[in-house]
């Protein structure tokens, strides 16, 4: 087992699970009963909250928070300052997580409304404002996120685009 890296200032609550592999840059925190699974990359100032569950090979990049009761895939990747909630009528005592499934992307500065599934491998653009559940392999943008195209498209416009010769 590859014991976890950890940044500098990082706060790990004692009774959370890590797994094997794991990175958990400068000052992000994870908190009380969460679990992390395999080869997860957690970025700096990162909040993962306590009850989370996180799958193997996942990478959450730097500000992106956590809410309790979230439960992510495996493969996923989330972006910068992306943002789940698990409160649909703050402050109620009531909470429900956001689901994640297996090999969905998230970029930078979405907003996910809590009790929301977002399907396998789909993508939510960046700054989306997701209130609805997404269908797997679907690709939403927009505020409220509404589809645009599969996740098919999706991956031929990025090949595309990596191997034009321009950036």
């Amino acid at each position: 087992m590859k014991p976890a890296r950890l940044g500098q200032y990082t706060v790990i609550a004692p009774d959370a699970s890590i797994g094997s592999g794991v990175s958990i840059w400068n000052l992000a925190y994870v908190g009380s009963r969460t679990v992390i699974g395999d080869n997860v990359s957690i970025g700096s100032l990162a909040h993962v909250d306590y009850n989370v569950e996180i799958g193997d090979n996942t990478r959450i990049e730097g500000l992106a928070y956590i809410p309790p009761k979230s439960r992510i895939g495996k493969d996923v990747f989330i972006g910068p300052a992306a943002v789940l909630t698990n409160d649909p009528y703050p402050m109620s005592p009531k909470m429900v997580g956001v689901t994640i499934e297996d090999g969905a992307i998230i970029c930078g500065r979405a907003v996910i409304k809590a009790g929301v599934t977002i399907g396998r491998r789909s993508v939510v653009a960046m700054g989306a404002v997701v209130t609805k559940d997404v269908p797997p392999e679907t690709v939403v943008l927009g505020v409220p996120a509404r589809k645009v195209y599969t996740r098919k498209e999706y991956d031929a416009k990025k090949l595309t685009w990596e191997s034009s010769g321009s950036p």
